[in-house]
């Protein structure tokens, strides 16, 4: 009898172990020394924005989007998902209903704070990953700016360009121009089309025009207006195209690649021992 119990009190632990939630939220505090270890003491904070994706997808779709990825890469190798960094870069949608667009400064601010705080319950590689293209330059520079003083942790952001085999099939699948599918398009309506259809409206996407007015013509100079000369109603492509077909492919390619990057951080030392040298020969000084 002793015997049996015992037995079934390890199968119990073992399932517990083995079935640990992958997001925060969902962990319970005896959990936490566990989900640290089992994660490699890595965390994945998704990032998008609230924002118009035309009139027939939800504003949330970029972190809808960077929380399926994250979640599902988790599940296959395990790291702890945050609960969704909703701020970001989106001062170019300001003139439409539902955009969240904070000062520069405060976010910059919450996103260093939500970092921190990562950090200070134990993990020691955080994993950015992205939903939100008005994020593309924001979050480089913000990564670089760790260098401003010393962590006990690191930071990525996960990027990867499409590779031939992957662009072959997605033209493949693809029925608008692909020139113009930027935001709320063809491919982005894929996407929620096959991760969230119950929030989709397709039959609105042509309501009005996604196509580029290119109202600029400013060679080899920059300025801010240059989303809005192109695309005033904060739309770019044909979500009509869109199908849950070329959503499945787009994610499950996605994941794949988040997964891949997990593995790679988790077996990485290198970065955390570069910062340590860099910042030691920073204190250091030149005397």
């Amino acid at each position: 009898m002793k015997l049996t119990l015992a037995l079934l009190f390890l199968i119990s632990f073992t399932a517990i172990a083995q079935d640990l939630p992958v997001k925060w939220e969902e962990l319970r505090a005896s959990d936490w020394d566990k989900a640290l270890e089992k994660s490699g003491y890595t965390c994945i904070l998704p990032m998008g924005v609230i924002e118009k994706h035309g009139l027939h997808v939800p504003l949330g779709s970029d972190i809808i989007k960077a929380r399926n990825w994250a979640t599902r890469a988790a599940e296959v190798e395990y790291a702890v998902v945050f609960p969704d960094f909703i701020y970001g870069q989106i001062f170019e949608a300001m003139h439409q209903p539902g955009t969240i667009a904070i000062p520069s400064d405060v976010l910059w601010a919450v996103l260093e704070a939500t970092i921190e705080e990562i950090a200070r319950n134990g993990f020691e590689k955080i994993l950015i990953l992205n939903g939100h293209g008005g994020n593309n330059n924001f979050i480089p520079y913000f990564i670089q700016a760790q260098l401003g003083k010393r962590r006990d942790y690191a930071l990525f952001l996960h990027s990867r360009d499409a590779d031939p085999e992957y662009n072959a099939k997605l033209n493949q699948l693809r029925e608008s121009d692909p020139s113009y599918d930027q935001h709320a398009g063809e491919r982005e309506t894929s996407e929620i089309l096959y991760l969230r259809p119950d929030l989709v409206i397709q039959e609105r996407a042509d309501d009005e025009s996604g196509k580029d007015m290119d109202r600029l013509d400013l060679p080899d100079l920059y300025t801010g207006i240059w989303w809005y000369a192109g695309f005033p109603n904060h739309y770019a492509g044909e979500g009509s195209a869109g199908s849950r077909e070329l959503g499945k492919f787009i994610t499950e390619y996605q994941v794949e690649s988040v997964v891949r990057a997990l593995r790679l951080i988790k077996e990485d030392d290198t970065v955390i021992e570069l910062q340590n040298e860099y910042f030691d020969r920073v204190e250091k000084g030149f005397r």
